[in-house]
């Protein structure tokens, strides 16, 4: 964290009760000299057992209405009070669409209302494909596609899709207890930010690895209708797949999905350097949109943004593409 005083450790005790502390999230590329190394998996068949889609997607869900634990300038709301305000809502073509007010003006400094679901069910394990038509971007704008432990940082975090501001690349982050690291020599083909998965006081930024396609995250994925966020979760380590519209395996279309067949994931961090089992486990899906914040707000100053983060958050125009647009979300096991 920026701030390390009395004030940290109780950003850590809020962050295991709302869960996601997300920190600073700093850049820090680091060089890959060593030949990469394969976690190979077994062909394995992979039964659907949750499918959150159309009308009933909301049937799996719960609001979180309390504070933003990353410090964002937001309100999240009800379902009650997000449907009733256009927030929350699935289409006619069955996707659902999750959104940051946009037609509300509100004091610099005050708060914008927006949306962060969390699954009722949690997961040990699985193989999750995500498949988005849009995500939120823009300045002030950081959405997260994300799992959470309950006690964090114990029981671990997963960022699959994370970014701020006007960034073009997707960034994948763990977030955890003592004892994990990013083995480098694994094959992936992002770029790593940081190895240290532990989270402190001293540092909440993860181990991170920044996909290397500008079609990962914001603009440039929803200009091609998005696409689709794999991640395989099991002992042997945590990989995430990133495949853009146009090149979606013909396995997940069809709900049967390889990830064997799959190539080389964006991220993956494997169990050489951590044990994924003891550190992750009981997680709760999540997604949310927040606004400025620990992340969003400390880089905007240098994000080509105008004016400033809180300014920003004032203008309803702002937040037009401020909106998720889920196709839907399988979860395999």
């Amino acid at each position: 964290m920026q701030i390390l005083t009395a004030l940290s450790v109780l950003f850590l005790i809020q962050g295991a009760l709302a869960g996601h502390p997300h920190g600073t999230h700093a850049r820090r590329h680091r060089s890959r000299q060593i030949t990469p190394k394969v976690h190979a998996r077994a062909d394995q068949t992979y039964k659907l057992v949750d499918l959150y889609q159309g009308q009933s997607f909301f049937d799996g869900w719960d609001f979180f209405t309390g504070g933003d634990p990353t410090h964002g300038l937001v309100d999240f709301v009800s379902q009650s009070e997000a449907q009733s305000a256009g927030l929350a809502y699935v289409q006619s073509d069955n996707t659902t669409v999750l959104a940051v007010d946009d037609k509300s003006t509100v004091a610099v400094g005050g708060n914008r209302k927006s949306v962060r679901i969390t699954s009722k069910k949690t997961y040990s394990n699985g193989l999750f494909i995500a498949d988005f038509y849009s995500m939120p971007h823009g300045c002030g704008v950081w959405p997260a596609w994300w799992s959470t432990g309950p006690n964090w940082p114990n029981g671990g975090e997963i960022d699959v899709v994370e970014g701020v501001n006007l960034g073009q690349t997707n960034q994948m982050t763990l977030h955890t207890a003592d004892g994990c690291s990013l083995d480098t020599a694994t094959a992936f083909t992002g770029h790593t930010l940081g190895t240290t998965c532990a989270s402190s006081p001293a540092d909440n930024s993860g181990c991170a690895i920044e996909d290397t396609n500008d079609n990962s995250y914001g603009h440039g994925f929803n200009m091609i209708a998005g696409g689709v966020f794999a991640h395989l979760w099991d002992d042997n380590g945590i990989s995430i797949w990133h495949f853009p519209r146009g090149s979606i395996p013909a396995d997940i279309t069809a709900k049967t999905p390889n990830p064997s067949s799959w190539g080389h994931p964006a991220a993956s961090f494997a169990s050489s350097s951590c044990d994924i089992k003891s550190h992750f486990y009981d997680h709760s899906l999540v997604i949310d949109t927040t606004l400025c914040g620990d992340w969003a707000g400390a880089a905007y100053a240098s994000s080509g943004c105008p004016a400033t983060c809180e300014e920003a958050v004032a203008d309803p125009t702002n937040f037009k593409n401020a909106k998720w647009n889920v196709n839907y979300i399988a979860v395999y096991q």
